[in-house]
Parts: C-alpha cells; sequence; structure tokens
C-alpha cells in the first residue's frame, strides 16, 4: 500500500510541475477551425435528426448554445494504461461507507422498495447494488450536458454510430416531454441519472413508477429510476429469490481449463468434478452455472449463476457483477467476505495486454488481433499457452504469465517439472545417472547433465534447458 502511495503521489507531484500543455488531464481548447466544423456539423445533423422524426423545434432548443465539450474529446480518447484488479475494486465497491449509506437507504425507503419488488419480481437488494455502485445513491450521476456530451462523441468520438443513435434517443425523450434539455444530465459519455441509462436503455426499460406522466430518473426521490432499474431486470429474465453466485471450493487436480464463463453447466456436472461450497457442503443447483476465477487459479473460485449473467447485462464485467451482488447482500445484513487474493501478482495494463497478444500470436497461440482486449480468443491463447508449459490453464492474465511467455519468446523460460523428468529419464537412458526422474533438478541431476553436456561439446554448466531439452529429444 506504501508504495502504491508514494508512486502516486510521485504521479501528482510530477504533473503539478510540468508545463501547462503537458499535464496528463488538461483539456486541449476548441480551436477555431473546430469550432466552425462543429457547426456545420450541427446543421447537417438537425437533418438527420429531422428524417428520423425529431421536431425541429425540439432539436433548435436542446441545441441552442451547444459547443465542443473538450473533457469529453479528452476522456474518449484517453485509453486506460492500467487495470484495476478485482479486488481493490471490491474495496471501493462494497467498502463500509457505501454499505453504511446502502443500510440507510433501505430504511428510508423500505416501503417503496417493497413495492418495487411486488411488482416486477426484481429481489431489492439487486437494485440497490445498482443504485449504489452506478451513483453512489444519487450523490452523483454525472452533471453534463447530455446533448452537448453525446453531440461531441458523435462529431469527434472512436463510435460515431453509436453516439448518433443515442443522441437521436437523447432527443426523442426530450421530444416525449420525460426532462426538458436543460435538465438532462449524465456522465460525460452521455450514461443518465441515478441508475446510468443510456438513452436507447431509457427508451426501452424507463418506467413511470409514481404516476405523474414522465419517466424521471434524475429526481430527488429517485423512484422512477429505481424501478426502471427493477424494470432492466426483469425484461432480462430476473429469477425472484436467487442467488447470483456462490464461492466454491475446487478440489486438487482439476482441469482448469473448463473453468470459464462460458462453460455453463448443471450443478451435478460441478459436484461429479469434487467441486462444493466453501464450507464443504454440495454446489445448490440453480439451474445450469460456470465456475469462473476472477484473479486466476491462485484467487478464489467463484460459481455464477443465472441472475449473474443478468447483472452483467447492465455491465458486462465480471468485477461489476459480484460488486452488485455483494454489495446488496452487504445491505441486506450479510458479513463481509473474507477471500485470499494474489496481491503479488497484478492484471496487465492495455499496452501490457497489447505485447502479450503480440508475442502468444508469435509463438503461435493466435489472439485473433492486437488490440489490448482479452477477449474470448484471446483467453484460449492464454489457456493454451498454459497448457503447454504444464501450468494452470486459468486463462489469467497477469504479470507473471507476461513474463513467462516473453521468456518463451526469448528461449530461456524455466521447465516444468515433467520437462524436467524427461531430461532426467532420457540421461539415464544415455548411462547419466541423473537419479529418479522426479522432476526436481538437484545436485545429481546437474551433475549428470554437466557430464552429458561436456561428452557432446556443450558448455557444462549443469542447468537444465530448453536446448538440452531438445539435444535430448524433448
Amino acid at each position: 500500500m506504501r508504495a502504491i502511495l508514494t508512486a502516486a503521489l510521485c504521479a501528482l507531484l510530477t504533473a503539478s510541475t510540468l508545463p501547462p500543455a503537458l499535464a496528463a488531464d488538461e483539456e486541449k481548447p476548441i480551436t477555431q477551425a473546430q469550432a466552425q466544423e462543429f457547426e456545420v456539423w450541427k446543421r447537417n445533423f438537425r437533418a438527420e435528426a429531422l428524417g428520423q422524426g425529431i421536431a425541429p423545434q425540439i432539436y433548435d432548443d436542446a441545441f441552442r448554445g451547444v459547443t465542443l465539450n473538450p473533457k469529453v474529446i479528452r476522456l474518449d480518447g484517453r485509453q486506460p494504461e492500467f487495470s484495476r484488479p478485482i479486488w481493490k475494486y471490491l474495496e471501493s465497491a462494497v467498502s463500509p461507507t457505501r454499505v453504511s449509506t446502502g443500510r440507510e437507504k433501505l430504511a428510508t425507503k423500505g416501503q417503496v422498495m417493497a413495492e418495487i419488488e411486488r411488482r416486477y419480481g426484481v429481489d431489492r437488494q439487486v437494485v440497490l447494488g445498482i443504485w449504489g455502485l452506478e451513483s453512489n445513491f444519487g450523490s452523483f450521476y454525472g452533471n453534463n450536458n447530455v446533448i452537448r456530451s453525446l453531440a461531441t462523441l458523435a462529431y469527434d468520438g472512436r463510435r460515431e454510430k453509436f453516439a448518433k443513435e443515442q443522441l437521436i434517443a437523447a432527443l426523442r425523450i426530450l421530444q416525449r416531454g420525460d426532462i426538458a434539455a436543460e435538465d438532462m444530465k449524465g456522465s460525460w459519455a452521455g450514461a443518465m441519472g441515478h441508475t446510468q441509462f443510456i438513452p436507447t436503455s431509457f427508451e426501452a426499460y424507463a418506467v413511470d413508477f409514481d404516476g405523474d406522466g414522465r419517466r424521471d430518473i434524475w429526481a430527488d426521490d429517485a423512484h422512477d429510476a429505481l424501478a426502471s432499474a427493477a424494470n432492466y431486470l426483469a425484461r432480462h429474465g430476473w429469477k425472484y429469490g436467487q442467488p447470483a453466485y456462490a464461492f466454491v471450493r475446487l478440489p486438487q487436480g482439476i482441469e482448469y481449463f473448463e473453468l470459464n464463463a462460458k462453460n455453463k453447466r448443471p450443478a451435478s456436472h460441478w459436484a461429479s468434478k469434487g467441486i462444493t461450497l466453501m464450507n464443504g457442503a454440495p454446489v445448490p443447483d440453480y439451474g445450469d452455472a460456470a465456475v469462473v476465477l476472477p484473479a486466476g487459479a491462485r484467487g478464489p473460485a467463484l460459481m455464477t449463476f443465472h441472475n449473474f449473467g443478468v447483472i452483467r447485462k447492465y455491465n458486462n464485467a465480471t468485477s461489476y457483477a459480484l460488486g452488485v451482488a455483494n454489495l446488496g447482500e452487504r445491505i441486506m445484513g450479510a458479513p463481509p467476505l473474507s477471500l485470499i487474493w494474489p496481491e503479488d501478482d497484478r492484471p496487465l495494463g492495455r499496452t501490457e495486454r497489447k505485447t502479450l497478444q503480440e508475442q502468444l500470436t508469435a509463438l503461435g497461440f493466435d489472439t485473433d488481433g492486437v488490440d489490448g482486449i482479452l477477449g474470448p480468443n484471446s483467453r484460449k491463447a492464454i489457456r493454451n499457452f498454459q497448457r503447454s508449459r504444464g501450468l494452470p490453464a486459468d486463462g489469467y492474465a497477469s504479470e507473471k504469465l507476461l513474463t513467462r511467455v516473453s521468456q518463451a519468446m526469448a528461449g530461456n523460460e524455466p521447465l516444468s517439472r515433467a520437462q524436467i523428468g524427461y531430461i532426467q529419464s532420457a540421461l539415464g537412458a544415455r548411462g547419466f545417472d541423473a537419479g529418479v526422474p522426479d522432476g526436481l533438478a538437484g545436485p545429481r541431476t546437474r551433475a549428470a547433465i554437466a557430464a552429458f553436456q561436456q561428452s557432446v561439446g556443450y558448455p557444462a554448466d549443469g542447468l537444465p534447458s530448453v536446448a538440452l531439452l531438445r539435444a535430448l529429444g524433448g
């Protein structure tokens, strides 16, 4: 922790002493040429919006005074370099302060939450968990003008088509009268209100819970927003009263290769593999479930049920779904999780992930592209590499994995125990006494290696290596 704080302090001091033009988070001012081009873009987009049914007055009112937002341009262009370990994410997502605030909200809104639960068939704790993670229970959901943010992204963003789609949807929301343009506030990327709906999600799932004729997910009481989140989950198949996950115990020697989010099997399948709950009890049967390793084989094993996938429809990340589900449990009185994480093996940043993909592909484990995003193809490549080296095939992209892959690229990776055992057997077959082929390179094995190396004119260092393995036919 001290090292992290020191690094952060150094970064802060460095940023504060940089010339203004070099400060990492400073927005570049909008040039006159950009401003003029944006005015032309707005006029052209007006015709596009009117062609999709937006009234001229709605468009003109919404875009009156709208200029490019330099903060949005900066944030959209800044690719996050570092990945936050899941244990750090959970530490923040399910902090004592957030839990206590959630319990206060449950106490003051108990009747409303009970009615939302009854009407939509969605457990109140998961709705509270989403509220807590999306806007810290309404304490901050963004103060950016949504029309300005989306227009900036549509003009100058990486996903023009998506931004235009959201912008048209936002204009339809204004046209329907759910909110006034000046009150349509959200994140820099256009997510809105207490539950951070993007405009198309608002159109599809927002509800008028209080019956005032408007779907107001920005209102201080948050009732429409909470009901809208419940409706979203219900429409994606939430199963009332069922948990989202359980931490499980894995038996020795389990095949890690099949532990991934796509491999969903009945509880009986996992039980037949020797998997149990942490206390040794049988795994519960809530339909097909997957077992995932969010921090690799050295971290906890997580069994995910149907409702875990429903939460991931809201935000497609294991850490988010676990944070929402666990925060909801804690609000309802559950004790903190007691888990051991591999804190000495950090996940990779974006540039490192690109390096990993490049090197895996060069070694013959195709990742189907180099983009720094570890999708199914990259995870499969990682597992195949791990399996080829006798490592737990957990698909976890960590600093230690990158080191091992880089060693393989350089031809100096450490040998597995099985490979050393092969060397011992091969030496014994050639008359060099390497001892029992136990995969451990002790003094007897190293002496046999040195004797063999000397006999064939190699430098007699006595060390097992890839070159030695190949020389022995391995």
